[in-house]
This record gives C-alpha cells, sequence and structure tokens, in this order.
C-alpha cells in the first residue's frame, strides 16, 4: 500500500505578522513557519496504517511551497517516520484552493497513491477543499471529518463527524482521498535517530507553478487592537436615545 501525506507550512502563532510592500500578502521575512497541524494529524494517521495493516506498506510525505518556508516541514514528516518526500517547489504565492489541488494531483498522479491523506484544512487559510478536490481529480473515493479509520488492502472504513453529536462509518475502496480531523490521534515526536535517519532518505523536487489562479487576495489588513470608550451622559431619555442610535446606526445590531 502506498500512502501520501499532504503537508503545509504555516505561521506559527507566535509570529509577528505584517503586511508586505505590496498589500496582499504578509512579510515571510519575520514569519516563523511550522506545520499545520491537522497535517500532523493526518501523517500520525499514516504511520499508524503503516505499523498496523500488516503488509509492506510506504508512507510518502508530500510538500508544497517555497523552499524557505516548507524544508523544516518534510524534514519534520521523514524525521517522525515517512520513508520518503516529495517537495513540489512554488515560489510564488498560491492561495486558490483548485491552484494548489492542480499542482498536487499532476505530481501524485503518476504515484498511484492507494491513499492520500491530508489535514481537514489549514490553519493560515481555513479554505478545507484541497483533500476533496484531490478526489475528484485523480477519480478517487472520498472522505471528509475522519476521526477514525480502520485500513485492509482493498478498502478502509471512516468514522465521520457529522452534526449535534453525530457520527457516520462509510466504507470506501481504494484508492480513497481522506480529510483528516484534528484530534484522531497523538502525534509522535521525531526521535533523535529519526532525525538523523531523515538524512538519508529520498526527497524528490519538483518545479511546479499554477497558470492561472481563480481566486486572489486584492488586500490584505492586519486586525487593529484599538478600543474607543464612548461616555453617554444627560437625562434617561437622552441616554436611552443615544444607546438606541449607537445600536442602529454604529453597531447595526436591530
Amino acid at each position: 500500500m502506498k500512502i501520501a501525506v499532504l503537508t503545509k507550512a504555516i505561521p506559527s502563532y507566535e509570529s509577528s505578522i505584517r503586511v508586505d510592500s505590496s498589500g496582499r500578502w504578509i512579510d515571510e521575512s519575520v514569519v516563523n513557519y511550522v506545520v499545520n497541524e491537522s497535517d500532523s494529524y493526518a501523517l500520525e494517521e499514516a504511520l499508524q496504517i503503516k505499523e498496523n495493516i500488516g503488509i509492506e506498506t510506504e508512507v510518502v510525505v508530500v510538500t508544497l511551497g517555497s523552499e524557505a518556508n516548507t524544508s523544516k516541514v518534510i524534514k519534520d514528516g521523514l524525521a517522525k517516520g515517512a520513508d520518503r518526500g516529495i517537495f513540489i517547489k512554488n515560489d510564488s504565492v498560491t492561495t486558490d484552493p483548485l491552484s494548489i489541488a492542480k499542482l498536487f494531483s499532476e505530481h501524485l498522479k503518476s504515484e498511484n497513491f492507494d491513499l492520500v491523506l491530508s489535514g481537514l484544512q489549514s490553519d493560515d487559510m481555513g479554505a478545507g477543499q484541497t483533500g476533496v478536490l484531490i478526489g475528484e481529480m485523480l477519480n478517487m473515493s472520498t472522505a471528509t471529518l475522519a476521526i477514525e479509520t480502520q485500513a485492509q488492502p482493498d478498502k478502509i472504513k471512516v468514522k465521520r463527524e457529522l452534526e449535534s453529536g453525530w457520527f457516520q462509518w462509510v466504507s470506501l475502496p481504494l484508492p480513497a482521498s481522506i480529510s483528516i480531523q484534528s484530534g484522531i490521534n497523538e502525534p509522535r515526536y521525531p526521535s533523535l535517530k529519526g532525525i538523523m535517519g531523515a538524512k538519508r532518505k529520498e526527497l524528490n523536487t519538483y518545479d511546479g507553478s499554477p497558470e492561472n489562479q481563480s481566486q486572489n487576495f486584492v488586500n490584505l489588513y492586519v486586525p487593529k487592537n484599538e478600543k474607543v470608550t464612548e461616555k453617554i451622559e444627560g437625562d434617561t431619555d437622552t441616554i436611552v436615545s443615544k444607546i438606541m442610535d449607537v445600536l442602529k446606526n454604529k453597531l447595526k445590531v436591530i
């Protein structure tokens, strides 16, 4: 069985985010990049499938982005136990889910993966569409919101999280593309042996840039943390009138 795990580098929560001179993206020179949270769970699920399924299984970690931002992410995947890596080099700012899915599909198609696991969504963009689009493009059965998997040589059962505390078990034929929910397992830490061994593992690098994006940022803003206190004074009728004006015309809640 061959399992691809899609991983993404995202800005860490501790990074100081600011908009670059173009006004359309962040200043990456001051940002520390880390592995997207739900992608860590997807990798752990792939490694557990490899350990439990009982037949020869290969786990391949796949990353898209610039070398400066994603090198740590793919090294982390190899150190945790992935057998090899695929790095799709894309130095442009690609934010369109369809373009991203096309780039992944183009380089995954020839590999004939049985399973493609991805995090449910990225913590920076939050589109949550990549896994579903790849499943369609590669003609795979698809499931999202997976909180448990039971893999077999020719199929996989997936427990999906629904609304209002409901769950759903579905059985999918292979090949399949599955989006993994955070909390499905407990991601492992890379061992010293794994970190040293990652340097000797195969890493294939490909160039990939989207021809045209259907979606682009026009302007990007960092939220301002400003607090303004307005004191309302006067008699009761005046205060009530002013409060109603604020609620109706400024806050627009009534």
